[in-house]
């Protein structure tokens, strides 16, 4: 039997008994708390392909298509030995983070299944005791005008219980391919992952085709919108009539801090200007479902970084005043009922899985980026990661 004090869960201070890898007993302590107790965490967005490949892939021109060229030339170095070495490497960091489950973009380039899809699989196997992994196509959009080849393809993702997904930006025939892309996710019961308008020009809107889309088929709560950096160029008026419409459309969105912020208003030596994350705080005012996502880490779209999902709620509190309390939830609650992962909330009988932070509570904890988390799974203390 394991006892804990005077902790914080939800605003009350308790103590917590645990017995048999499950929590046999919540009840008030005295004191103020020393401790916040959070559950195990989701990571919405992550590309474990290219983990960890940014000292041998340097973007050459700045800027998110210098990254995908930088990638595209790294995947000589793609072999099934490099995959599985840097992939479990990623879920080891992942684990150690305190994360119980993720969705992974892969690159899918041709009708052959890429070697990281299988790979990926292979390893998340291993590790399913630890971390469920959730698969997700990156596909090129001009790859939905051969309606045969993406048919097998999206029939491919889900026999794996994958998810369908492609980069749109500023394409051509935006709105007939994306259609396309809905139609073999009606098809086939499959969700819906965009990456959608990475960028700054005000051309780039993809993202209210999608949101029609949705609308129109009845897709809400099945489609997801990653980026939408474009987003925050639109003047007040227009973005709030975007907002509301994927409110009402139930499309969801990740924010990716990092990436956005690395990647966008990118020159040679000078200082960017424009940031490029969208406006969070008005999505959720809307009433849209709103996620972060640690997405690259270690490769050329972000050479630096971790896999963690505290980390990337750190940095929003930075970037976009993002508290850790008010959404603490888009890195737990949010994306497993979007996700369809199994429900959890710290409560007694529940498994005692869950992130302790020595601090009274979680704004205090993240202020500080020396603390050392203590990661509970099936009542033990796995070893602590130390913040960097």
């Amino acid at each position: 039997m394991t006892e804990l004090r005077r902790i914080n869960l939800d605003g009350q201070v308790v103590r917590m008994t645990l017995r048999g890898g499950y929590i046999a007993e919540i009840s008030p302590d005295t004191g103020e708390a020393t401790q916040t107790i959070i559950p195990l965490l989701i990571e919405p967005h992550v590309h474990l392909d290219k983990f960890d490949i940014a000292t041998r892939a340097r973007a050459m021109e700045p800027g998110l298509f210098g990254a995908i060229d930088a990638t595209e030339a790294d995947k000589k170095n793609w072999s099934e030995a490099d995959l599985r070495e840097r992939i479990n490497r990623a879920l080891g960091e992942v684990s150690r983070s305190g994360c119980r489950a993720l969705r992974t973009h892969v690159d899918w380039d041709a009708e052959e299944v890429p070697i990281a899809w299988r790979v990926v699989a292979e390893v998340a196997e291993e590790w399913s005791d630890r971390v469920r992994v959730q698969q997700a196509s990156l596909l090129r959009l001009e790859m939905f005008d051969d309606t045969d080849r993406t048919t097998r393809i999206a029939a491919r993702i889900a026999d794996d219980h994958g998810v369908i997904g492609a980069f749109v930006y500023r394409n051509g025939r935006e709105a007939e391919r994306i259609a396309a892309a809905f139609e073999l996710a009606e098809k086939f019961d499959l969700p819906l992952d965009f990456h959608v308008d990475e960028g700054l020009e005000l051309e780039a809107n993809a993202i209210e085709v999608i949101i029609a889309e949705t609308a129109r088929r009845g897709m809400g709560g099945r489609v997801l919108c990653g980026h939408a950096c474009s987003l925050s160029q639109r003047g007040e008026s227009e973005f709030n009539r975007i907002a509301d419409a994927a409110a009402s459309a139930g499309v969801a969105f990740t924010v990716q801090p990092s990436a956005n912020l690395y990647l966008q208003d990118m020159a040679a030596d000078r200082t960017p200007r424009l940031r490029g994350i969208a406006p969070v705080h008005e999505l959720r005012h809307a009433g849209v479902e709103v996620m972060l996502g640690t997405d690259n880490v270690r490769d050329p779209f972000v050479p630096f970084g971790a896999l963690d999902p505290l980390q990337t709620l750190r940095l929003g509190w930075i970037a976009a005043h993002m508290r850790p309390s008010d959404w603490l939830n888009a890195v737990t609650a949010i994306p497993a009922r979007l996700f369809s992962f199994e429900e959890y909330s710290i409560r007694t009988g529940a498994a005692a899985d869950f992130i302790l932070l020595p601090a009274g509570d979680i704004n205090a904890a993240l202020a500080r980026p020396e603390i050392t988390r203590t990661v509970w799974r099936k009542g033990r203390q796995m070893p602590q990661v130390q913040e960097v």
